[in-house]
């Protein structure tokens, strides 16, 4: 389960509202561009993976997972971790390499899911999650309500959904996993729209952002990694809720 969500350092970078919705939206269009473009990256590597025996025996071998397998299970993380602490030093276009390399990773570990439940399981959460995704960005887009007091409370139950999912590792309860399946969505289609309505107040601010002495070309270096920063935490949103969904209604095959 994918759970690392990156929200803390996009509030840790300053920006001053302009007010130009131009921008605001030019800045929300491109933030969403590329993590849809990143969404179909990953679901084209898994699609590819489950269909193709040999590209699977490379992650499942007699005995169960293979080296590789563990390692495209635990990188992403890895990945997300890397873009976060990195994030001042790398350029934007080591930024995007990080994330479509994410992206396939993320695609390889899927392809686990499409052999484990059936196709049309997986296309009605998909659909589902896209659904909620949606609701959810137009509220946190349009909404004149101030979000940013949940963020907090937001991150506190992503917390307390990793913790117990560890604890359940060990009790192997069907009831609480259902619990911690209902808690899931619910914190991550909430924080769609925090997250939404964050880089939305980011974008309006861009013209400013950074420090001047930069110049134009740092400034713009900035711009695209805050658009590949915001993809990034707009597709773990989408992903823990389709996720979360498959736990509670996918079937298994």
């Amino acid at each position: 389960m994918d759970l690392t969500n990156s929200n803390s350092n996009i509030t840790n970078i300053s920006y001053v509202p302009t007010g130009e919705q131009t921008r605001s939206r030019s800045f929300i269009a491109n933030v969403f561009l590329l993590m849809f473009i990143a969404l179909g990256v990953s679901a084209l590597v898994a699609w590819q993976f489950s269909i193709n025996n040999q590209l699977m025996s490379y992650l499942i071998g007699p005995t169960g997972l293979t080296g590789l397998g563990m390692v495209t299970i635990f990188a992403p993380l890895g990945f997300v971790l890397i873009m976060s602490f990195g994030f001042q030093r790398l350029s934007a276009t080591a930024m995007m390499a990080l994330f479509i390399a994410y992206a396939v990773i993320n695609g390889i570990t899927f392809s686990f899911i499409l052999l484990a439940f059936t196709p049309g399981s997986v296309l009605g959460c998909f659909l589902s999650a896209s659904a909620m995704f949606g609701v959810m960005a137009v509220m946190g887009y349009t909404t004149s309500q101030d979000l940013t007091k949940f963020g907090r409370i937001l991150m506190m139950g992503v917390i307390g959904v990793l913790i117990a999912m560890v604890i359940n590792y060990f009790l192997h309860s069907s009831q609480l996993d259902y619990i911690i399946s209902i808690v899931g969505v619910m914190v991550f289609t909430a924080l769609t729209a925090y997250d939404v309505q964050k880089l939305k107040r980011i974008g309006e601010g861009l013209e400013v952002n950074g420090d001047a002495s930069q110049g134009v070309a740092a400034n713009a270096n900035n711009v695209k990694k805050l658009s590949i920063f915001g993809a990034l935490t707009l597709y773990l949103d989408f992903i823990n809720i389709f996720l979360f969904l498959l736990r509670m209604f996918g079937n298994r095959r």
